[in-house]
């Protein structure tokens, strides 16, 4: 199974480098470390990025969802956020996210004001489909719902404690984090968003030394399919047929990533969410929007 989806992979993503190693080299700039972007927040998550490349965060304690622009300036955009976890922006330029607080499932307009999703469930991070279709996962219930566009929610998977979440920008395959495992789910999205041929497909994860789990968290996709998660022990890269490809350094030791994305004007900026504070570095490779990517699906 492993070698057949690898292949798919390779026939949807060329000409993308031919399944050659891709090193950590193709991706950090030299000389380039992490910068503090923001800080003095209680606990940040979430990081979404819109069409333009301002990202925004949560700060989950402190009930707010922030705002930084191409400027670098952070503003708050919601407040009251009912401790809005997970977030992304879809292709409609609503910013989609898990009010864990009054336990919906929102997508904010610009004006801050919300419509629901889908309400009276648990949800942690969710990812938006091209045709507005909503998968979120549900740690608490060890299951991930799907949200049709018709707005009509059910149970896709269950049975693992699932995190952190994200689709393949084609909207082909969804990659789903489970903390307690060294490796990474992966599913095939059916046409009516159901869930099948569930793999251990990205592995093995690093453990930190003394740990027997990796902790994994939030992901984000380069414009190469590179994934990247953030866990215990940094930001582990993987290539598209699921090799690891190295770990970046997290920006504090002693805190943890939660999530990343790729942001800035041309997306070449990745945004890391560490303990209280936001930091970035400027990398080689790009991540857009799948809705900037000209998928069909």
């Amino acid at each position: 199974m492993r070698w057949i989806i690898a292949w798919c992979v390779l026939l949807n993503v060329a000409p993308f480098v031919a399944a050659q190693d891709m090193p950590l080299s193709q991706v950090l700039i030299g000389g380039n470390g992490w910068e503090i972007v923001g800080d003095g927040f209680k606990f940040t998550e979430g990081p979404a990025v819109d069409v333009k490349g301002n990202v925004f965060f949560t700060d989950i304690p402190n009930n707010r969802i922030h705002r930084i622009d191409l400027g670098g300036n952070v503003t708050v955009f919601v407040e009251n956020s009912a401790k809005t976890n997970g977030l992304m922006f879809g292709a409609d330029g609503r910013l989609y996210g898990c009010r864990a607080g009054d336990r919906k499932v929102v997508a904010y307009k610009i004006d801050g004001t919300f419509d629901t999703i889908a309400e009276d469930v648990d949800s942690n991070d969710l990812v938006v489909m091209i045709n507005g279709a909503v998968y979120f996962t549900d740690p608490p219930g060890r299951r991930v719902w799907y949200v049709s566009p018709s707005g009509v929610k059910r149970v896709v998977a269950d049975g693992f404690r699932p995190n952190g979440v994200i689709a393949w920008p084609r909207g082909e395959t969804l990659v789903v984090t489970d903390g307690d495992d060294p490796h990474l789910l992966t599913f095939r999205i059916e046409a009516d968003g159901s869930l099948s041929h569930r793999d251990a497909y990205y592995r093995p994860l690093q453990m930190p030394v003394g740990r027997d789990r990796p902790g994994s968290d939030g992901m984000t996709m380069d414009d190469e399919y590179r994934l990247y998660v953030a866990t215990a022990a940094g930001i582990q890269m993987f290539d598209p047929t699921g090799r690891l490809g190295g770990t970046i350094l997290k920006p504090e030791w002693n805190k943890p990533v939660s999530n990343i994305v790729f942001g800035g004007e041309r997306f070449d900026y990745l945004y890391a969410t560490c303990g209280d504070k936001v930091f970035r570095r400027k990398v080689k490779p790009a991540g857009k929007p799948y809705f900037l990517r000209g998928v069909a699906k």
